[in-house]
């Protein structure tokens, strides 16, 4: 009696198999997503992960590991790598900060003549100061860190470019992916109705460093003929930030949203189980995302592992958020809602966001994407 799959079996729709067909034959790709195409091709036509890993001359566990990952979250993560965990670092994220935030800094800012940082400048700086600006770990930095913490922001200030633009060097490839997603959402709401829908899907992102903002004082309100808007006091007190984690349903318009402290892998976890709660068990969640490291973190495959064939991630490119439709909800937000707002705890902020979301849900927008749509063909 032959043994029974441990794993579930990997559904491919045609526009997947095309893909992975023609990585496996292109002559441009990296060595790894030409071999971890044909793993996926494989798999997904009903071969063993042992026969797999015999034909490919690889471990049984990087077969598996690859065809895991397309389980959780789709053939696009299956085919990349993950960050790798290392060596705790002794730098922490706030001295890196720091660092970033000295280098978007002009040296005359300082005391200094120069116009620009050199690297040996900014690193002489940068251990001088380290002690007194609550940084230690910087007080012997070599010149060879500090350029290490710029390359990891991509940031050059001792040059001046002027107004090149720096792009993700498959940016239109990968909008001609995120503008596919949309012409396709289009197309079915021109030919099936809502009752046939068996599939959605979500426009995702961030909105970290809300602010939860107090009076000092009473705001005055308007009087005729002696001054006609709100006064207020021009100082204020500052009780914190939230993150808002979003979603906006692209076939009908409603947002699934929650706040947080913070916008980690366990939020961005909370944020799917929500989802999954939402839509019924037997649809495809398809969701637009950015790059951010939560989203194909190791605790959140594992959580995705779960649940395959349930989720699949488009990525917008990196420098491109602009093409993801929740961002104009965001800015949407920004204006009409939180310019100006004030509360006298974090939990009321979090209380008026909810109360917020829930008012935009009685009568839902569906955003829409124009802007060169007309130009994919489904």
């Amino acid at each position: 009696m032959p043994f029974e799959r441990e794993r579930s079996a990997l559904m491919l729709e045609a526009k997947d198999i095309e893909t992975l067909e023609a990585i496996q034959c292109s002559r441009n790709e990296p060595y790894a997503r030409v071999v971890r195409s044909r793993i996926l091709l494989a798999y997904a036509g009903g071969q063993s992960i042992n026969g797999i890993a015999r034909r490919e001359r690889l471990n049984r566990k990087t077969v598996g590991l690859c065809v895991d990952k397309a389980l959780a979250s789709g053939i696009e993560v299956a085919l990349s790598d993950l960050p790798r965990p290392g060596r705790a670092r002794e730098i922490t994220d706030d001295d890196k900060a720091w660092v970033v935030h000295l280098a978007c800094t002009k040296p005359t800012e300082h005391g200094y003549a120069s116009e620009l940082w050199t690297m040996s400048q900014l690193a002489k700086h940068v251990r001088e100061k380290a002690l007194e600006t609550g940084h230690p770990a910087l007080h012997r930095a070599a010149k060879a860190t500090v350029q290490r913490i710029l390359k990891e922001h991509d940031l050059h200030p001792h040059k001046v470019a002027y107004y090149v633009e720096r792009r993700d060097p498959e940016f239109e490839p990968k909008m001609a992916q995120v503008l596919f997603v949309y012409k396709e959402i289009e197309q079915f709401l021109q030919t099936q109705t809502t009752a046939e829908r068996q599939t959605t899907t979500i426009s995702y992102d961030e909105k970290p460093g809300i602010q939860a903002i107090a009076n000092i004082v009473a705001d005055l309100a308007p009087v005729p003929d002696e001054h006609p808007t709100w006064q207020r006091d021009y100082e204020y007190k500052r009780l914190g930030t939230l993150s808002l984690l979003a979603g906006i349903d692209l076939f009908d318009g409603n947002v699934i949203g929650i706040v947080r402290d913070r916008h980690r892998s366990q939020e961005f976890i909370q944020f799917l189980s929500i989802t999954d709660a939402h839509y019924p068990p037997g649809w495809k969640l398809r969701i637009v995302l950015d790059n951010h490291s939560s989203h194909v973190s190791k605790a959140t495959l594992d959580w995705l592992k779960s649940r395959p064939n349930r989720f699949e991630f488009v990525f917008t490119p990196k420098h491109g958020s602009w093409l993801n439709l929740v961002e104009v909800f965001f800015s949407k937000m920004a204006r009409s809602f939180l310019r100006g707002l004030r509360v006298q705890s974090k939990d009321e902020l979090a209380e008026r966001i909810y109360r917020y979301l829930d008012e935009i849900n009685v009568t839902p927008v569906r955003f829409r994407w124009k802007y060169k749509l007309g130009e994919i063909v489904v």
